[in-house]
């Protein structure tokens, strides 16, 4: 039996539309952006931040209040929060912006995530979202968020333990040499790697129930937060085309390839 003392976990989970993983980027005609008239699709490590709670949910079983999603994008990101709702999240929350408004940046996501979270009826103990999106590839947000509320935060989490009674979560992270494990207080910010699990495919029966979901829809100005940009992107261009490579028959060969094209020298 669950005991009185432990309060029921609320945990947030936001989420981003992006370009779908397996579209070929190309480049505007007008060189200010990217192509967005291409397929779009959940950010994939946010789509495993939707899983992770779900799974922590499926593992405590009636420790976890609610899971809910929240995004900030255009009309559009609807169908974004639709697919967290089909996945298992309860309840979703919508800071609509125009079709034709730059993407927020970092900051401004962070800033409206707080004032999002200040404005819940019941605490957020748990945020947990994606390390990074694969549009622009920040991997700012979470820690903007961590910094603005002042919360232990833990990033690139490929395992994530929740302990309600004690009221902290254990996180092994991945770093350059290896694993590294921390034991973080509630509230808590944490970002998901790739290898912290594996989305499931939402049923056909959860996607009809999804429609039935609560979405609420919000603006940025009823948050209080100014989206501005702060950042001006000048020009986007594509990479330039890789040229070919060519084989030598030997050393002395490679050696007189490479002093032609300027990579070695005479010794000093």
């Amino acid at each position: 039996m669950r005991p009185s003392a432990v309060r029921l976990l609320n945990i947030l989970v936001p989420i981003k539309r992006a370009v779908d993983y397996a579209v070929k980027i190309r480049v505007n005609p007008e060189q200010a952006g990217i192509d967005l008239n291409v397929k779009h699709s959940m950010n994939p490590f946010d789509e495993i931040a939707v899983e992770e709670a779900v799974r922590i949910r499926e593992r405590l079983k009636d420790a976890v209040k609610s899971i809910k999603v929240v995004t900030i994008g255009p009309p559009k990101s609807a169908e974004t929060l639709r697919t967290a709702l089909a996945m298992g999240a309860d309840s979703a929350v919508h800071v609509e912006i125009p079709e034709s408004a730059p993407a927020p940046e970092p900051l401004g996501v962070a800033k409206t995530l707080k004032a999002l979270i200040e404005r819940q009826k019941d605490s957020v103990d748990v945020v947990i979202l994606g390390k990074q999106a694969i549009d622009d590839d920040a991997g700012q947000t979470g820690q903007m968020l961590a910094g603005l509320m002042g919360w232990s935060q833990a990033t690139f989490a490929s395992k994530v333990i929740v302990d309600p009674e004690q009221k902290v979560a254990n996180i092994t992270r991945e770093i350059d040499g290896g694993l590294e494990e921390l034991r973080c207080k509630f509230p808590v910010i944490i970002t998901t790697d790739l290898r912290l699990n594996e989305p499931r495919y939402a049923s056909l029966p959860n996607i009809m129930k999804a429609k039935k979901k609560p979405v609420e829809k919000l603006t940025a100005a009823e948050l209080g937060v100014d989206l501005t940009p702060r950042l001006e992107t000048i020009k986007v261009t594509e990479p330039p085309k890789r040229v070919g490579g060519g084989k030598v028959a030997n050393v002395d060969e490679l050696l007189a390839r490479l002093k032609q094209a300027g990579v070695t020298g005479k010794r000093a």
